[in-house]
């Protein structure tokens, strides 16, 4: 069974930084890329960032230079360093987990993340 946990998800003020984990249970995480995706009320899930198996990355446009994702192989966690915190930051995020080669994906039950004063 597959299973995706994230937790780190807060109140912030604007400004402050959040780190958010996924730990994964059930896959080979070196074959995955792990991604994390953002929901806000009323929006469509979009793309944060994402980490393939060899540390390759890609970044929204929207939080180039303020977030960062990594992984560590040996947790089978990746994570999300957010700062620079904006109240439209504000959004459940999701983790994202993609086999290689493979359209096989899972997904996170989701944490919230709130940016306010």
């Amino acid at each position: 069974q597959v299973i995706l946990v994230e937790s780190g998800g807060d109140l912030v003020q604007p400004g402050g930084s959040l780190r958010l984990s996924c730990v994964a249970s059930g896959i080979s995480f070196n074959i995955y890329s792990m991604g994390w995706y953002r929901q806000a009320p009323g929006t469509r899930r979009e793309l944060v960032a994402r980490i393939t198996g060899g540390g390759d990355t890609v970044y929204a446009d929207f939080v180039k230079g303020r977030f960062t994702i990594s992984r560590d192989t040996a947790t089978s966690t990746a994570y999300l360093q957010m700062n620079s915190l904006k109240p439209e930051d504000t959004a459940v995020y999701y983790c994202n987990a993609v086999r290689a080669l493979s359209s096989i994906n899972y997904w996170g039950q989701g944490t919230q993340v709130t940016v306010s004063s």
